[in-house]
């Protein structure tokens, strides 16, 4: 059998390139705790990751009142930005978008961050010319709607079988499902494996190096 090939490929961002799911779980405790909310545990903290910013905070803090979801962003906004600097891309992962780009697949993010907070990220990794496009979380629908990956599919004329999501969350994998397309899990970041397996990933990679060799192989 053939491998299946890819066109557009779109990657998640925080916890599939960038090593930061240990500082958003702590960001987010913070800032509950910082208002008053039950502060949840990692593994609850975790869950979100992926979501939209409010959406996100408001499924991880049940019991703060949506008169204080201002504040409670306002709050993990602060603990981010003070440790934005402590967040790195996994080890491998600009040689493999290097070789995906000389193999000429169109590369997108689809993120629950904001689009500031996404291109200070791409700014302060240099990787904004890297990628063709992007969607992120407060200019549509968050995950697990299809709608970013709809969006990014007709910008660059793409069908959904051509298509494959790489991500980190349950999140991640629904949206590919929803929205017809092929997806990847990685394990290294902030859900659990085992949560994958009834979302059909074509793959589920251990390590951003047996990601990109499944990719070089079978996108």
């Amino acid at each position: 059998m053939r491998p299946r090939q890819y066109d557009l490929i779109a990657f998640d961002w925080d916890g599939t390139l960038f090593d930061s799911t240990s500082i958003i779980v702590r960001c987010i405790q913070a800032a509950v705790r910082d208002v008053g909310g039950t502060v949840p545990s990692d593994a609850a903290a975790s869950y979100v990751i992926g979501m939209g910013l409010m959406r996100a905070l408001a499924h991880a803090a049940p019991d703060v009142p949506p008169e204080l979801y201002p504040r409670l962003g306002e709050r993990y906004r602060h603990h981010y930005l003070s440790h934005q600097h402590d967040i790195s891309l996994f080890d491998g992962v600009l040689p493999m978008l290097a070789s995906l780009k000389e193999r000429h697949h169109w590369l997108v993010v689809a993120t629950g961050k904001s689009r500031r907070g996404l291109d200070e990220a791409l700014d302060a990794v240099e990787l904004r010319g890297v990628f063709d496009g992007s969607r992120t979380a407060d200019e549509t629908a968050g995950k697990p709607s299809p709608l970013m990956l709809e969006q990014l599919m007709r910008e660059f004329g793409v069908d959904p079988v051509r298509t494959l999501m790489v991500g980190d969350t349950t999140h991640d994998l629904q949206m590919a499902v929803n929205a017809g397309c092929d997806s990847v899990g990685v394990s290294y970041g902030a859900h659990e494996p085992a949560a994958f397996a009834s979302l059909s990933p074509r793959f589920v990679a251990h390590s951003v190096g047996e990601l990109s060799e499944w990719l070089n192989a079978h996108a």
